[in-house]
């Protein structure tokens, strides 16, 4: 019964064998071609893979190469511009307050100002010699003092609305525009002193200055980061190529963010310069107070040689601790 069963399965078994051999005969030929033409394709597409990837990894360490000598460039002209703006020339000066004033000018506004402190001074009985001091401490520096201040208020709209001129070239760099025409557009339509400063960079390009060097022009007008930021992502991208929009969006969320973090610093050092000014004022209102309780004992400041010493000392000492109290509170990144 056994044998019955199990001699048909041999026999299948054997039909099944034999015609295996005979299709591997016959088609194995054909199968092993397909695959050495196969196995060949892979070999070429790796090779011209392997090809592609070399010549990619050595066209990005030219570009490293090239932007590591532009930053090098850079980072050179930026120290030298530096140098210059830390002792800038009165004209500089003068221009970066957004004055226009010639340097004749500033010298009638000293002598002014030396002659309206004179007048003060005068009438109130300190002697000729003393208000011809303050006289020339007031012409020197109340003109000085101005310009100062009026270039720093001009810093900070600069860097306030600089963002929003960026944004504006990246928008016009995504559309198509080219970009003089961006820069022509913040000429047109932002506000100062971003309007004027690109005005000028426009008055370049016409003259045939490239952008990159009309830019740069402008970091030694307005020598703040957020101006040598942009010059070198201008420099860069002139030299090396790349994605200008996209290094210029980066751009404008950095200065945004830097604009978040001195607004967080000015929030916190808020209490702190209240607490400097109350405690810097307060000897002068103390001082005042005593005056007009009791002149008589105050006259003695002024009268008297050790008054008028303890005066000038009193004078320095508040002068230092106000110095020192300025440098504590005062927040730079």
């Amino acid at each position: 019964m056994l044998t019955s069963l199990l001699f048909p399965a041999f026999v299948f078994l054997l039909a099944s064998s034999s015609m295996g051999g005979l299709m591997m005969v016959a088609f194995y030929p054909r199968v092993a071609k397909a695959s050495a033409y196969r196995q060949r394709f892979e070999r070429i597409a790796a090779v011209a893979e392997r090809k592609q990837s070399d010549r990619t990894e050595e066209d990005g360490r030219d570009r490293r190469r090239s932007v590591e000598k532009t930053l090098r460039e850079i980072e050179a002209k930026h120290q030298a511009n530096a140098r210059k703006s830390r002792r800038p020339s009165l004209a500089g000066r003068i221009r970066q307050a957004g004055l226009h004033w010639s340097t004749r000018t500033y010298f009638f506004a000293c002598a002014g100002a030396a002659l309206a402190t004179w007048s003060v001074m005068l009438p109130l009985g300190l002697g000729p010699l003393v208000a011809v001091g303050f006289a020339i401490a007031g012409g020197l520096l109340l003109p000085h003092a101005y310009v100062s201040q009026k270039r720093k208020a001009r810093f900070a709209r600069f860097a306030a609305e600089f963002p929003n001129a960026v944004d504006v070239i990246v928008r016009g760099l995504k559309a198509g525009l080219p970009m003089g025409d961006c820069l022509r557009v913040i000429a047109a339509e932002a506000q100062e002193p971003v309007k004027s400063e690109f005005v000028t960079i426009a008055q370049d390009q016409t003259l045939g200055i490239p952008v990159d060097e009309a830019v740069q022009r402008m970091c030694e007008r307005i020598p703040l980061p957020e101006a040598s930021f942009f010059a070198i992502v201008i420099a860069i991208q002139s030299r090396t190529g790349g994605s200008l929009s996209e290094a210029l969006g980066n751009l404008s969320k950095v200065l945004r963010e830097r604009k978040k973090m001195k607004s967080k610093i000015k929030a916190m050092s808020a209490e702190a310069k209240s607490s400097a000014g109350i405690i810097g004022a307060l000897p002068v209102f103390v001082a005042g107070a005593v005056y007009l309780t009791s002149p008589d004992y105050m006259m003695l400041l002024f009268a008297t040689l050790t008054g008028k010493l303890v005066l000038v000392g009193c004078g320095l000492w508040m002068a230092i601790g106000i110095l020192v109290m300025r440098k504590m509170i005062n927040f730079d990144f």
